[in-house]
């Protein structure tokens, strides 16, 4: 399920945005020392894109993720996992996750003790691998719809985990698939959302997700969540939200702590 990275090497072929290596090739009258100098200058240009903020390369796989299109709320909900445990507590122990890489974040949640955990893969899984076609034929992840109801009971779940799926409904969609996640969940819903302006792959995103994602600003979700009568989960938010901040965890995505319908 996960993009293909790009090959950094390729962007430069036949670009034309290093001038200074097709000179090297010319057959002028330049003196060694000049192609020696335009090589070197050549290097540095080349050392200082790949270390630079606006880069694709450098230090910071965040940002490597971003520009690449690679980005994924699916990861950032692994790394909140633990901080949700905390915020939580009991009403981890039956878990519903719905979002591409459902399998990997359900096999993370297997792990935990006294954990039980369901996913949703609203998109084809045809390149899974055999752990995920396992979990699949077992039924503890199924791929649906997402647009049309879960194939689940009211509250058959303490919580409903929701990542990189939501931002791909217009809200004709929304209207339908927000509040289902909601009906299915007990103790809570929480949804990751992107930041407006994260960049994501166009191309795949309309052949894998049939639209490119609409990120959306909190501003947005939270009055959405006001007309599907959704309330924030204030009990969860003051003790999610003090767990991050002792760790220096400052996430990815935007995550939204909402409560279930009565």
């Amino acid at each position: 399920m996960s993009r293909k990275p790009v090959n950094p090497s390729r962007r430069f072929a036949g670009s034309g945005t290093l001038p200074f290596i097709g000179s090297l090739h010319s057959k002028s009258r330049a003196s060694p020392f000049l192609s020696i100098g335009l090589l070197i200058m050549g290097a540095m240009l080349l050392i200082g894109y790949s270390y630079s903020g606006s880069g694709s390369f450098g230090g910071n796989k965040q940002a490597v993720s971003r520009v690449q299109g690679d980005f994924s709320c699916t990861a950032e909900v692994h790394r909140a996992i633990p901080f949700l445990k905390k915020a939580y507590g009991d009403s981890m122990h039956k878990v519903l996750h719905v979002g591409p890489d459902s399998c990997s974040i359900v096999s993370k949640l297997l792990k935990e003790e006294e954990t039980e955990a369901w996913g949703v893969e609203p998109y084809d899984i045809e390149e899974a691998d055999s752990n995920c076609k396992s979990l699949v034929h077992k039924g503890i992840v199924r791929v649906a719809d997402i647009k049309f109801p879960l194939p689940y009971r009211a509250k058959s779940f303490s919580l409903v985990i929701v990542s990189d799926a939501l931002d791909y409904l217009s809200p004709k969609y929304l209207n339908k698939t927000l509040p289902d996640l909601a009906r299915v969940s007990a103790d809570g819903l929480i949804i990751f959302a992107g930041f407006p302006g994260q960049q994501r792959a166009k191309v795949a995103e309309v052949s894998k997700f049939g639209r490119p994602a609409k990120l959306r600003s909190s501003s947005w979700w939270v009055r959405y969540f006001v007309q599907t009568s959704l309330e924030e989960n204030e009990a969860a938010i003051k003790k999610f939200e003090p767990a991050i901040t002792k760790s220096s965890y400052n996430p990815s995505c935007q995550i939204f702590h909402l409560k279930s319908y009565n």
